[in-house]
């Protein structure tokens, strides 16, 4: 176990090796004019000596690979540096933290943390900047992806065991619905509707409630005409089927008769017009997780965690209900599975102690990977919520072209990536053992 999980290590520091590599010449094979670089950092109305000072610190007077190397060298947390002030590999405290091994003349060998060089903007380190915003975006992309995995992977189970009843179609179409919608479109939906629409009262129309009644009624009726009803034999599934389908045939009968009435001068108006009123979400359609009162004092506001968390969570949910079902039908037509049903194992204990093990795999997957993509995913959903976390930073330093600050957000992402990728290998050749042999 050892031997593999030293092998997925290395693996994972080539992979981040070849992403910083890539990431550096995308971001720098067209720095042609050092000098306009410089006066992003230090502003246009700086002297040519400043100029050419910043240039010199930052490097950028020098050929692209040995710049590259020099960069290497500052990300690497074994690195080599001179005491000598006028090399660019100058041990320089104020940039880097971390333990000296040996020196050797000029040269010290040292571990350290990675420096991913200033801001042009603010002369801070983006070390510094991505730790501060890092926890707001961690909360959100933990939060969505909880929400995602619990629903999704319950209403996958319960679509499973439903196959081809209203269930299973149901959730094929809100899968279609969930992958289809984009982030940066919910986001702008849920922050209108939920932070402003309803912030104080909500106004739902009374067909879609009127029918789900309804349909209540029916469901009782004919469980009643069918089964001779008994606490014993009563369907609660039937029941539950025929109240979703009166509310899905409610909400569509009101968007006709609400299309219909703008064709035709309103007429359908004193049923469509008819609201009830329930009480208001009483969520802010922009904030962080952190707010300031009157006194300028910090206090948590979980609330607003709401809304971007489901509007993040829509997509992953919609998908790893998906996998869900698809996986758990796989399992649940193998043999070891009609084996344990002629021992007369009920539906739960097969399903629990036996189909959930193997179902789960390739939904681990879809759930590790989805958990790295929020962290990039979350760029547009933070920005429209105003959520002080790692993807307004990466927004706000592109519109004001801070290289460093984007360079260093995306190499922390991809670690990211190989790290959860690495932990999920891990867990895999732990309930899977012929993974470690492979």
């Amino acid at each position: 176990m050892i031997r593999f999980i030293l092998k997925k290590l290395f693996y994972g520091v080539l992979v981040l090796f070849g992403v910083i590599s890539l990431i550096f010449f995308l971001f720098n094979i067209k720095n042609d004019d050092p000098e306009a670089i410089a006066r992003t950092y230090v502003g246009q109305n700086a002297d040519k000596d400043m100029i050419q000072a910043v240039v010199t610190d930052l490097g950028l007077d020098l050929p692209l690979y040995k710049q590259y190397l020099l960069y290497v060298n500052d990300l690497s947390p074994i690195s080599l540096h001179s005491s000598n002030e006028a090399s660019r590999r100058y041990l320089d405290e104020e940039k880097y933290t971390g333990i000296k091994l040996f020196s050797i003349g000029e040269n010290t060998l040292m571990i350290k943390l990675p420096y991913l060089r200033r801001s042009y903007q603010n002369d801070r380190k983006v070390s510094e900047i991505l730790w501060q915003a890092l926890p707001g975006t961690m909360v959100l992309a933990i939060t969505a992806i909880l929400i995602a995995s619990i629903l999704g992977i319950f209403l996958g189970v319960v679509s499973a065991i439903n196959k081809g009843t209203f269930y299973d179609s149901a959730s094929v179409v809100f899968s279609v619905l969930g992958m289809s919608a984009p982030s940066y479109f919910m986001a702008l939906i849920i922050s209108w509707i939920g932070g402003y629409v309803w912030y104080e009262i909500s106004y739902v129309p009374a067909l879609p409630f009127i029918c789900l009644g309804l349909g209540a009624i029916a469901g009782i009726a004919l469980n009643r005409i069918k089964t001779r009803v008994t606490l014993e034999n009563f369907s609660y599934t039937y029941l539950m089927e025929m109240t979703l389908k009166g509310f899905g045939f409610g909400t569509a009968a009101w968007f006709i008769l609400l299309g219909l009435g703008g064709l035709f001068n309103g007429i359908f108006d004193p049923i469509v017009d008819i609201y009830l009123e329930f009480p208001g979400t009483g969520l802010e359609g922009k904030g962080s997780l952190y707010e300031s009162d009157d006194l300028g004092e910090e206090y948590l506001s979980l609330s607003n965690l709401i809304l971007p968390a489901i509007t993040l969570g829509i997509r992953p949910l919609a998908i790893v209900m998906q996998l869900t079902r698809s996986s758990l039908l796989e399992v649940m037509s193998q043999d070891y599975i009609r084996t344990a049903k002629a021992k007369g194992l009920s539906q739960f204990q097969v399903i629990w102690r036996h189909a959930m093990k193997n179902t789960l795999t390739p939904v681990i997957t879809a759930i590790s990977g989805w958990f790295a993509s929020l962290l990039a995913g979350a760029i547009f959903v933070e920005q429209i919520f105003n959520w002080d976390g790692l993807g307004l930073k990466i927004y706000n330093a592109i519109i004001q072209d801070d290289m460093p600050t984007v360079m260093g957000s995306v190499i922390l992402i991809s670690a990211f990536f190989v790290i959860i990728n690495i932990i999920v290998d891990v867990i895999y050749a732990f309930l899977d053992p012929r993974i470690r042999l492979r």
